[in-house]
């Protein structure tokens, strides 16, 4: 599994660039630290990778996934999973049901509800199982929504600043969770942090090169 940016430039409507000519390549089991301020255009970059670019930008340079180049393909076929600020679980589906969610249309049946007790348990949180959202604790929710994400079976990982909103002692713990999780998936991982504290020591990093550009 690999992710490569190559030549990749991204505009406002108004001309404005936030990235110009930028390249990087990541393999499977690494990961990819982009570093920057608030609002300098980190989760552009991403929703460019994942298919999900708003129309108030544009971009041009080419985007790989396993060798495959993808800037055409739609989002939900990149197999790119993202894990956000927010955990954006559906409040109206307990638990296993949230996770079954995510799982490949193949899985059919009483098999996507085994597959997420599996992942459930796997994890130590077989117990939330038929709970809901509104039920769980904040640092409950975070893991959750990466093992939906896994769930997925991406090949790229992207990192939306998912630490951010966590007490400090729940965001040390909550993040060596995560990359302990990628690790042992293997999967290239992206993340963009405007916090030093979040990017783990045998990561690459970069700084995003260009001041900050407001559309």
């Amino acid at each position: 599994m690999s992710l490569s940016i190559k030549n990749l430039s991204i505009l406002t409507n108004h001309g404005v660039p936030l990235l110009t000519d930028y390249s990087f390549s990541i393999d499977k089991g690494e990961v990819l630290s982009v570093m920057g301020p608030s609002g300098c255009g980190k989760s552009t970059l991403l929703n460019v990778i994942a298919g999900h670019l708003s129309c108030d930008f544009s971009y041009s340079g080419e985007i790989t996934v396993n060798g495959k180049r993808v800037n055409k393909t739609p989002s939900h076929e990149r197999k790119v999973g993202i894990l956000f600020q927010e955990d954006l679980l559906f409040p109206h589906l307990c638990i296993w049901e949230n996770l079954a969610f995510a799982l490949p249309n193949k899985v059919k049946g009483i098999q996507r509800k085994k597959e997420a007790m599996q992942a459930l348990k796997n994890v130590q949180l077989e117990q939330l199982s038929d709970a809901f959202p509104n039920q769980l604790s904040g640092g409950q929710r975070a893991r959750i929504s990466l093992v939906r994400m896994l769930l997925a079976k991406p090949d790229v990982a992207l990192l939306d600043e998912p630490f951010s909103k966590l007490d400090k002692a729940l965001r040390i713990q909550f993040r060596d969770w995560v990359f302990e999780q990628l690790a042992e998936a293997d999967i290239p991982t992206l993340l963009v942090t405007h916090d030093s504290d979040d990017i783990p020591k045998e990561s690459q990093q970069f700084f995003w090169p260009m001041e900050i550009n407001h559309a």
